[in-house]
């Protein structure tokens, strides 16, 4: 089923449409008093269902899922992090690596088929790719790097970036699959999401997307048969 279809038809599903922000808002008379702009919404994260994962089988959809587990007592040696010196960031645990595995499997058993994989250079996001999904081509992206140290004009590329991959259609019958990281979406749209977790858009072109659910790691197995899962 075509995913903006598919949307239409769940009411239940809570969506966060991001689209490009909309020009202006009705003037004010002069003589009112200024007030603060009001607070930005906070972020509402909405489980993945049974009926998101069955659209997900048709394709059409992106998903984004954020690296494993990491190691927070080893951070990144910013600002001298070297992309082939995996010692100079901070690393996938092992957990981390049974962790992405298990969520590569909770994907193969769903039946979801991934077209594409853009991935972040980062070793931790590398290691995660290969730990879910072993034997699998994947693009190494420069602007899908790690936000969270970088100033707001270096930021910039990689947003625009990983807005157009969320945007842009995606090949008939597959899903694209961006693995990178929480902050990037953070700045992008509000939402951090935890580590091995996968969110999912859909692409509405221009620039435009829609959030739609996230799936937990913990989630996948009150999703799926049980016997589907090792």
């Amino acid at each position: 089923m075509n995913p903006l279809r598919w949307l239409s038809q769940v009411c239940s599903v809570t969506l966060f449409s991001l689209g490009l922000a909309v020009a202006g808002e009705l003037a004010s008379p002069a003589s009112a008093t200024p007030k603060r702009p009001p607070a930005a919404p906070k972020f509402v994260e909405a489980p993945g269902t049974p009926s998101l994962l069955a659209a997900l089988r048709s394709g059409g959809f992106v998903l984004y899922m954020r690296h494993g587990t990491t190691d927070n007592r080893r951070p990144d040696r910013f600002p001298r992090v070297d992309l082939n010196d995996c010692a100079t960031q901070r690393p996938l645990t092992e957990e981390g690596r049974q962790l992405s595995a298990r969520v590569g499997e909770a994907i193969r058993a769903a039946q979801i088929p991934i077209a594409d994989i853009f991935i972040s250079p980062l070793c931790r996001v590398k290691d995660t790719t290969a730990a879910a999904f072993p034997q699998r081509e994947a693009t190494l992206d420069m602007n899908l790097m790690y936000t969270a140290n970088l100033t707001t004009s270096q930021k910039a590329p990689i947003l625009a970036r990983t807005r157009f991959l969320l945007s842009e259609p995606v090949t008939p019958g597959g899903n694209r699959l961006l693995v990178a990281h929480g902050p990037n979406l953070m700045d992008l749209m509000g939402y951090f999401p935890k580590e091995g977790t996968v969110v999912v858009f859909v692409p509405r072109g221009q620039g435009r997307f829609d959030y739609v659910a996230s799936f937990a790691p913990s989630g996948w197995p009150q999703l799926l048969p049980a016997d589907t899962l090792k």
